[in-house]
């Protein structure tokens, strides 16, 4: 079975293709840009910006062989019925969910901060998860779609490393999901939550999953599927608002 050198064992890849797919995880303007929210929360977001470019890479990988990739965003409806007050009410930054900023209002969905950075703009037959939490399973239709096409094997990547990447691993492998955290592919405001979480991931065995970087993906990508050789997106999943899937 061919398989990624990671950490810490190699990561079998599955029988087929289209049973891999890659999740990037909140890569929104509200957390890597300058006058979002994560910057009104004191944060560098540069940390965050450093990324970008390694992600890119793995993602026209994915786009190039017509695998499947899903992201997600964390947002609320405009009326915040969907946030706990406890969330709206925690911390002491500047500005709270729900609050206008210099992208529009802070994590509430269709404004302009929410979005995904233009440099991963998903494309049509990409699927688009809208999530209320941190993980992307919680009050989602995830789990369903993955099933419904057959997926058993997650590429992990994303903001943030120690908060809604690493809870939505540990929500994936709780559901029997095969969990791979793309090290050069996921960061934090701070290197040491990343390192710490990075490190737990891998503990005991791979407790929740493996780790490993995108070159060493990109290459076994490169060897395992011949270009076009399936078909790619949501558009086969069963879903009915194709070209795009935002759900």
């Amino acid at each position: 079975m061919p398989a990624i050198p990671a950490t810490p064992y190699d990561y079998e890849l599955p029988s087929h293709p289209s049973q891999l797919a890659l999740v990037i995880i909140d890569m929104q303007r509200d957390f890597l840009e300058p006058g979002g929210f994560g910057e009104a929360l004191g944060n560098d977001v540069s940390r965050l910006q450093a990324i970008v470019p390694t992600l890119q890479s793995l993602l026209e990988a994915f786009r190039r062989h017509q695998l499947t990739v899903i992201h997600t965003l964390e947002c609320h409806r405009p009326d915040l019925s969907d946030c706990p007050s406890s969330k709206i009410k925690r911390g002491k930054s500047s500005l709270k969910i729900g609050d206008s900023g210099p992208m529009g209002r802070i994590l509430v969905a269709g404004e302009p901060g929410n979005g995904i950075i233009p440099a991963l703009a998903p494309l049509p037959g990409e699927i688009v998860i809208e999530k209320p939490g941190k993980g992307a399973f919680y009050h989602t239709p995830l789990d369903t779609i993955l099933q419904e096409k057959g997926i058993t094997h997650l590429l992990m990547t994303g903001v943030t490393t120690e908060v809604c990447v690493q809870t939505t691993m540990r929500e994936a492998n709780d559901r029997g999901y095969e969990c791979l955290m793309v090290e050069d592919c996921t960061e934090s405001y701070f290197p040491e939550f990343k390192q710490a979480t990075l490190a737990m991931v891998v503990a005991q065995g791979g407790i929740v999953g493996w780790t490993g970087v995108a070159a060493n993906i990109i290459a076994a990508i490169e060897r395992w599927v011949p270009q076009g050789a399936i078909a790619s997106g949501a558009c086969n999943s069963g879903l009915s608002n194709c070209p795009q899937n935002r759900l």
